[in-house]
């Protein structure tokens, strides 16, 4: 069964909300900011830390996009995003999936990419196992 994790966009996040291009872009920087580390490190830690290539399906672009796994112990994580109604005000949300034939490794990056996009964006995350985590100021 697959399970889902949700960046919702609430009072005091950076942004309202994000279309998938600008998702991509927050997965570009995080590539970026890895192969930094690598630099400082002396290895190439980019392809340790984003073991995937960005795929889409034609006809989808605009609706969702998956990363396609580069090694044995990944194969997929599915992003899209989407509006809900939430205590009367509408909430965007960043929806990543992990679809059945995603594996631990898979659970665990999209565990550390969704920490990492809520905490660049200020937001509210719910992990794939339900508990959530505040990254917004609140009062």
């Amino acid at each position: 069964m697959s399970q889902s994790a949700y960046i919702t966009f609430v009072d005091g996040s950076v942004v309202d909300r994000l279309e998938l291009a600008e998702v991509k872009e927050q997965l570009n920087r995080y590539c970026e900011q890895t192969a930094l580390t690598g630099q400082q490190l002396g290895w190439n830690y980019t392809e340790a830390a984003f073991p995937y290539t960005i795929e889409t399906k034609p006809g989808e672009e605009d609706r969702w996009f998956y990363l396609q796994g580069t090694e044995a112990r990944y194969k997929h994580i599915v992003f899209g995003v989407g509006t809900t109604i939430e205590e009367g005000a509408e909430r965007a949300y960043v929806q990543i999936v992990l679809p059945d034939t995603s594996t631990h490794g898979d659970k665990s990056k999209g565990n550390e990419l969704c920490k990492y996009m809520a905490k660049q964006l200020q937001a509210r995350l719910t992990l794939f196992n339900g508990r959530t985590i505040y990254y917004n100021p609140r009062k």
